[in-house]
């Protein structure tokens, strides 16, 4: 199992890392169709789940369950909503485990996927964040190892951008501006692609270092 609870911390503190360089990126992308702070509250979302105490949780359950109650009191968002939803329901699927296989994150994925369809009303198609990790849990079907789940996982986040792109945004403020959100990325959206990037990369890095 190579899902512990020691590597959901390290990949919270690495979050934070990562949107901590992003700020400014993702809330320039929210400034074009929303109020532009997008890039400011993940990383006061980040910073509440990163301080969690994470690392001390019993089980990676606990550790999910700890990080999803952390994501709901740093914010009221939309967005931060759905965070905490897809980390709670993480938390019930690995309930009663030591750990978790890389074979069985696309299947988590995909529960997440649809526990926030179900919460947030949007549909798949739709242009928010969820179309971003609908197309991670496809692209990582059958996936078994962490070198695999980061190659697939970029090159996948890459390629729902382009996809959807040129599309108009249906949900949220973006949608009473449709025309304008095409040729722009979704900031839900953007912010997940390249967090999944950013934490490929700091991994090749550390692993370079070892």
């Amino acid at each position: 199992m190579d899902v512990t609870v020691g590597a959901i911390a390290a990949g919270a503190a690495r979050a934070r890392k990562a949107l901590l360089d992003l700020e400014q990126t993702l809330n320039a992308a929210d400034a074009k169709l929303g109020d532009g702070d997008t890039g400011s509250m993940l990383v006061r979302l980040s910073e509440a789940m990163a301080g969690s105490g994470v690392e001390r949780a019993a089980s990676p359950s606990e550790a999910f369950g700890t990080l999803a109650r952390a994501a709901m009191a740093a914010t009221g968002s939309s967005l931060g909503t759905l965070v905490a939803t897809a980390l709670m329901t993480l938390a019930k699927r690995t309930r009663g485990r030591d750990g978790m296989d890389w074979t069985e994150l696309s299947g988590h994925l995909a529960a997440a996927r649809d526990a926030c369809l179900a919460r947030g009303g949007a549909a798949l198609g739709d242009k928010t964040v969820l179309d971003a990790l609908d197309a991670l849990a496809t692209a990582l079907d059958g996936v078994s190892d962490a070198p695999s789940a980061h190659g697939k996982a970029a090159a996948a986040g890459e390629a729902v951008l382009a996809e959807f792109r040129d599309r108009p945004c249906r949900m949220g403020r973006a949608k009473f501006f449709a025309e304008r959100s095409v040729g722009l990325d979704d900031p839900g959206m953007l912010a997940l692609v390249r967090v999944s990037s950013a934490l490929s990369m700091l991994d090749q890095t550390e692993e370079q270092r070892t």
